[in-house]
């Protein structure tokens, strides 16, 4: 765990909004709330942190290219393309590129408009 409380803060991460849906006309009760959709990019050496929870905004992640350390629970997972992972009110985690190519996800997650 002391891995993750030292986890380091956001480097070599770009975000590209790709689309988003106002959810309250769509859903009743999901007044405030967008479906959001994302390319993130992480360099070689990057960072998507500090460590962060996913509670109130649960979301999908879908990897394109690269491989993506998730370090959570005490735990590095590595995934590569064709592979992604849940994120719900129980995911606390950071994510790190450790290849050598930039690694790429598709963010899919329902947040608070902004």
């Amino acid at each position: 765990m002391d891995n993750e409380l030292a986890a380091p803060e956001t480097k070599g991460v770009t975000v590209k909004v790709l689309a988003t849906v106002d959810l309250g006309p769509e859903i009743e009760g999901m007044a405030g709330r967008q479906l959001r959709m994302r390319m993130v990019t992480i360099e070689p050496g990057g960072v998507f942190g500090p460590i962060h929870d996913h509670k109130d905004r649960p979301g999908t992640v879908y990897i394109l290219q690269g491989t993506i350390t998730d370090h959570r629970n005490g735990v590095a997972t590595d995934y590569g393309p064709g592979v992604g992972w849940p994120e719900d009110r129980n995911t606390t985690h950071w994510l790190e590129n450790r290849g050598t190519i930039p690694a790429i996800e598709i963010s899919v997650d329902i947040v608070r408009q902004e």
